[in-house]
């Protein structure tokens, strides 16, 4: 099993194989069940004292989830647990569920069974309370060792009849439809709230733009959880034109994680529709949980589909929420009237280009650790300062969490590109592009015939690794985190005194700072590699005028067992971008072999 901020995930299926399509689990699994809502029944009945917690339970489309379900139902109902199960939900609608029924005193938390983008043959499970997000921190670390607790001692898991699973079952999926029906209808009621800004007014007007320049969106669902969500319904109450494939919720036909190949039936779709109607000029593709979407586009100068690259995604998506707040104009302010400044909340890989948008706006951006619990935990913690952060994010995945939401959520994607594209220019009232082409210093005179190109080329140029790519990993064996950590210190400071002169010579490369990254925490100027840990470790590069200009940086997985890698680069060049990885990967894999003991 990994257990981490996003979840607690393994092979679940019974013959252990990462792409097996079995429903069956295996006994050991079972257990990992039982223990799972265990601790999770016993966190949320102490924190509900004598009354009697109402737990949400919900699940994505893979093939072992309804057994798994059947041994968190009976788990729940014998620690005195009402269940509310809205079957197979889209993670943004569970969380959205949980919190509007935590508002009215209705619910206590949920626990939605899913793997998010890892291969079929995963499953796992997400706990959370009814704060629209993921359970994080140090609520996190409680359940985790009580887990670990319950495991390590097997023989306190009773075998439990069948007779007992399948009539607990059989309650709980009787009123499944009907809470189903309810959380669609939270999740649509809370996504309008993300896409409102404070006087409606945006929605008023995106309707309007939409209906005299209709747009069409594609989606191709691959089997899975937003095949039963509100996608469909919620884009053509804005008028908008919509297609999908493989909406049959199970019939998983391709890879999980939306990146490569996995976007080529998308990209044909996309292709195919557009050959008889133009109207259509982007599609997304989600992952098992319906968490994230990655896009594909209609290119006007390559003529024709390709892929948006992850950090574009979450760029765009950025973009779209500073330009509403411009749009707006009004400050935001606190309850005391005090003026609110604008932060974003970020990962820590993700690219500096949001940095140079979040500058035109005169907003800052904030970085705490991989893992969305994190990023969500760290806007959290910005707003109790003063701070007013509209949106969060992992460029890497290139998820969007837009406030009020506390998840990643594609339809959010969606909308923000709809926006961008839609709210033009008119009479007395610039529109979204035109207020970033002032605000980004654009030369070139502003035109309010743009495209979806024209706005992808207008942001800042970067060049960063694709998080998904063959170099972006390494295996990472018996490695201890700190310890690595210590030793590629060593190394990378021997390599920096050879490679500084040329680096400076031909990069303009004047210097570097190492900046660490735990949970919600950001240590900048640090001396010791080490106390990162299992969290992130961004080598920052520093040009001539003292500014940023490239980074590499490394993270253990929370969900696989790898080493992720990363390098970034301001500019449009790969040949400083592919030699700053190959250098990273380098001296890991050294430090890495020195740890181990090879020569």
């Amino acid at each position: 099993m990994i257990l981490s901020a996003s979840g607690w995930r393994g092979i679940f299926a019974a013959d252990g194989d990462a792409e097996s399509r079995l429903k069956r689990i295996s006994g050991f699994h079972a257990s990992v069940a039982v223990a799972a809502a265990e601790v999770f029944a016993g966190f949320v009945r102490e924190k509900r004292k004598d009354a009697k917690p109402r737990i949400i339970v919900g699940l994505d489309t893979r093939p072992t989830g309804p057994i798994i379900a059947t041994w968190v139902f009976d788990t729940l109902y014998g620690k005195g647990c009402d269940i509310l199960f809205c079957g197979v939900t889209a993670a943004p609608e569970i969380m959205a569920y949980a919190r509007s029924l935590g508002k009215a005193g209705k619910a206590d938390g949920f626990i939605y069974i899913s793997a998010s983008h890892n291969p079929i043959g995963y499953n796992g499970i997400k706990f959370g309370l009814t704060d629209g997000g993921a359970l994080g921190g140090a609520d996190m670390a409680r359940l985790e060792a009580e887990f670990r607790a319950i495991i390590a001692s097997r023989d306190s898991l009773p075998p439990m009849p069948l007779s007992t699973r399948t009539a607990v079952t059989a309650k709980a999926m009787k009123k499944g439809w009907k809470h189903k029906k309810r959380a669609m209808n939270r999740y649509i009621r809370f996504s309008l709230e993300t896409v409102m800004d404070r006087q409606g007014a945006v929605l008023l007007e995106l309707k309007k733009a939409i209906k005299a320049a209709p747009i069409g969106v594609a989606a191709d669902f691959n089997g899975s959880a937003r095949a039963m969500s509100i996608d469909e319904i919620f884009l053509k109450g804005f008028g908008v034109k919509f297609y999908a494939i493989n909406d049959k919720p199970g019939e998983i036909v391709h890879q999980i994680v939306p990146e490569g190949e996995a976007l080529i039936p998308c990209t044909d779709l996309l292709e195919r529709l557009r050959s008889y109607n133009t109207d259509f000029m982007f599609a997304y593709v989600p992952d098992c949980d319906g968490d994230r979407g990655n896009i594909v586009f209609f290119d006007e100068i390559a003529g024709h589909v390709r892929p948006l690259e992850a950090q574009e995604v979450f760029a765009l998506a950025c973009l779209a929420e500073l330009c509403q707040l411009a749009w707006e104009g009004a400050p935001y302010t606190d309850k005391n009237g005090g003026l609110c400044e604008t932060a974003i909340a970020v990962n820590d890989a993700t690219s500096m280009r949001i940095d140079r948008i979040a500058e035109a706006f005169g907003a800052k951006v904030f970085r705490a650790e991989t893992g969305e619990a994190n990023v969500v935990n760290l806007g959290r913690l910005l707003r109790e300062e003063g701070w007013n952060v509209p949106v969060m994010g992992e460029g890497a995945a290139g998820g969007s969490i837009v406030h009020p939401s506390a998840v990643r959520d594609p339809l959010q994607t969606v909308m923000a590109l709809l926006k961008l594209l839609r709210i033009r220019s008119r009479a007395g009232k610039k529109g979204f592009f035109e207020l970033w082409h002032e605000r980004s210093g654009c030369k070139k005179p502003y035109s309010n015939d743009f495209t979806l190109q024209g706005i992808i080329s207008s942001l800042p140029a970067f060049t960063t690794t694709n998080a998904y790519s063959g170099d972006a990993c390494l295996q990472t064996g018996s490695v201890k985190p700190a310890a690595l950590k210590k030793r590629y210190q060593r190394v990378f400071i021997g390599e920096w005194e050879k490679q500084k002169g040329r680096l400076h010579d031909r990069w303009g490369i004047s210097g570097w700072e190492a900046r660490t990254y735990n949970g919600s925490k950001e240590r900048r100027r640090v001396n010791d590699f080490s106390i990162s840990g299992r969290g992130g470790l961004r080598i920052v590069f520093i040009n001539e005028s003292g500014g940023d200009c490239a980074s590499i940086w490394m993270r253990g997985s929370g969900t696989e067992p790898v080493l992720r890698v990363m390098a970034d680069v301001e500019g449009v060049n790969p040949a400083l971008h592919d030699e700053l990885l190959a250098w990273q990967r380098g001296m890991v894999l050294k430090a890495q072999s020195q740890q181990e003991g090879r020569p």
